[in-house]
């Protein structure tokens, strides 16, 4: 766990947003208005210890300034590689980050919560697809006795098209969703959401095709034992 503490821990220098921000709950102000930020920094899952990736994140949650416009500087040099450790950079205990960037307006906070609450129905979705295909996988490799494969396969076909039907409803959503060009960070939020539905969809079209074949294996095999 790395915590980075102090009065000059995060910034946003005056000359760089043009304006004063004003105080937060997670943090104050030093005597030439700038905010500072007392932030505990720890690893995803899987990770032994945290990254770039992790602070960035750490210092959106606290600050409003979203990822991709932030600008992390740790001894006068950018912080612009998102997987590097922390420690391997010498960031630890104590450390002053100072960041630089700009929030976002109350209006594009809005439509950023919908793309959000859209992108956690995407990730439900997608870990139902990560679960059929080992249902599918399973069957594949003989575990499921074969008078039950058919029904369960009949079972797997439906559930994957309700998937398709659920993404391409969240797609018809986003598409409902009006966006400034001045909307920088939402764009590129949506932008990135609808190729990643458009991957899971053809991973669905990969799936079903996998369901077919399946299920005509099964039954030429039956086929051929009712000869």
């Amino acid at each position: 766990m790395t915590v980075l503490q102090g009065a000059e821990s995060i910034k946003f220098p005056q000359d760089q947003r043009g304006e004063t921000p004003g105080p937060q709950e997670s943090g104050d102000q030093d005597s030439a208005g700038n905010e500072k930020h007392d932030l505990q920094v720890t690893p995803q899952e899987g990770n032994s210890e945290p990254i770039v990736q992790d602070l960035a994140q750490v210092v959106e949650e606290a600050t409003g300034v979203p990822l991709p416009f932030q600008k992390l500087i740790f001894k006068g040099k950018s912080l612009k590689e998102m997987e590097m450790p922390l420690s391997a950079l010498g960031i630890q205990n104590g450390c002053r980050v100072m960041l630089i960037g700009k929030k976002n307006s109350p209006e594009e906070e809005a439509e950023l919560k919908k793309l959000k609450d859209l992108e956690k129905s995407v990730e439900k979705i997608a870990d139902q697809l990560e679960e059929l295909n080992k249902d599918l996988a399973g069957i594949q490799q003989g575990f499921l006795a074969k008078d039950l494969q058919a029904e369960a396969l009949c079972k797997l076909d439906r559930r994957v098209k309700a998937m398709i039907e659920q993404f391409m409803k969240i797609l018809e959503e986003i598409d409902t969703l009006i966006l400034p060009e001045n909307f920088k960070d939402s764009r590129m939020k949506r932008k990135g959401l609808v190729k990643r539905i458009q991957a899971f969809l053809a991973e669905c079209d990969t799936v079903e095709q996998n369901i077919c074949q399946e299920t005509e294996r099964l039954q030429s095999t039956n086929l051929a034992l009712a000869d």
